[in-house]
């Protein structure tokens, strides 16, 4: 993994450490309330929810997961899907019960509490995890490339989607951004620790 990645994933922790000590002050009330104003009701980003649902979520999953096993006996690879996705999951719904935030005030809105946003949290670690795997089985850098470009775009639209939608508050979105980031980049420090037990950069 790149320094970078790590160096970002510090910052995503700082960023959801903030967060989650002052969304209910009134400066991040305010922010909520100008980026709300500026997506609510946006049909085009909206439609970006549906490739952030669960039931489409555990679609790809179990592709990947028959992928890994059938082709590429990628066991080690296969834990790490369980560990983003499954673990990712079971976090956020932890998160969601600690701090209990209830969500913005529209008719028809969910029951579950709102921070952090599960949409944006497993959005980023299915799309990252995706681009990830498919990064080490290409030997094409612009294909690997276009691979983490694509998931960065889609799962910041997944998120945006939330906040159109009005199901989340955009704080709500920024956490799960950050905490998805932070356990995928958790979650790959794992799955290459082996390569370098054995020494061995490109394993």
């Amino acid at each position: 993994m790149k320094k970078g990645a790590f160096l970002f994933a510090l910052v995503a922790l700082a960023i959801f450490s903030v967060i989650a000590l002052n969304y209910d002050s009134a400066s991040f009330m305010a922010f909520d309330e100008r980026i709300q104003s500026l997506f609510q009701g946006n049909d085009i980003i909206i439609s970006f929810h549906y490739i952030g649902e669960t039931n489409f979520i555990l679609v790809i999953a179990v592709m990947l997961l028959l992928y890994l096993w059938v082709y590429g006996k990628n066991y080690r690879g296969m834990l790490f899907v369980l560990l983003t996705l499954a673990v990712g999951n079971s976090i956020n719904r932890l998160l969601k019960h600690y701090f209990e935030r209830p969500r913005p005030e529209i008719a028809d809105q969910l029951a579950t509490f709102s921070f952090p946003s599960g949409h944006s949290q497993m959005g980023v670690l299915y799309l990252l995890t995706l681009a990830y795997l498919f990064s080490k089985m290409t030997n094409s850098r612009k294909k690997a490339a276009a691979a983490w470009v694509i998931a960065i775009v889609l799962a910041f639209f997944i998120g945006l989607s939330r906040i159109a939608e009005g199901r989340h508050f955009p704080t709500d979105v920024l956490a799960g951004w950050s905490i998805g980031y932070i356990w995928f980049i958790i979650c790959v420090i794992w799955y290459e620790s082996r390569k370098y037990k054995n020494n061995d950069p490109d394993s």
